[in-house]
């Protein structure tokens, strides 16, 4: 029985060292796994939900930023004025309407059913309130065209977050 099965063995040696070299080769025992097919559902279509959360936040850039420029307005206006203690009132109120601009943002985005909107409303939120406490941008700003080169890259850092949505 042993010439027989070394001779079997020795067969399967030999055919399979004729064989051609690029045919694939699997472990003794393994089988290579059936391809499968699956599909994967496609992702959720938060459009709808998002266009009413854009619709909200537009409603806090239209109230709260607006009252945001008109303190500034204010701000500037005193210091050209020389009325210091006014303009620091100034600036205390746009720094407050900046902190409630940055909670609408958040309350307005937390309800959002995209969770890449909803952490983006959270990051707006933030900018926005740390620039309410750290307010060296405004020292900055001492005339009308201050405003323009000194705001409009605040504006964008503070708000970029969301614009990508609405």
């Amino acid at each position: 029985m042993r010439p027989a099965i070394l001779a079997v063995l020795a067969g399967v040696l030999f055919t399979a060292a004729a064989c051609d070299s690029d045919a694939p080769v699997y472990e003794t025992g393994a089988a290579p796994a059936p391809a499968t097919s699956t599909t994967l559902p496609p992702p959720p279509d938060y459009s709808a939900d998002t266009a009413k959360v854009c619709a909200r936040l537009d409603k806090v850039f239209d109230g709260e930023l607006d009252d945001f420029g008109a303190a500034l307005g204010k701000m500037i206006a005193y210091k050209e004025a020389k009325k210091a203690a006014e303009a620091t009132k100034a600036e205390k109120a746009a720094a407050a309407e900046l902190r409630s601009a940055g909670a609408q943002i958040r309350k307005e985005t937390a309800g959002a059913q995209d969770p890449e909107f909803k952490a983006a409303g959270e990051t707006s939120a933030r900018k926005l309130e740390a620039s309410a406490t750290d307010r060296a941008y405004l020292k900055r700003v001492k005339t009308p065209a201050d405003l323009d080169k000194t705001l409009k890259p605040q504006f964008a850092e503070w708000l970029s977050p969301v614009a990508g949505f609405c």
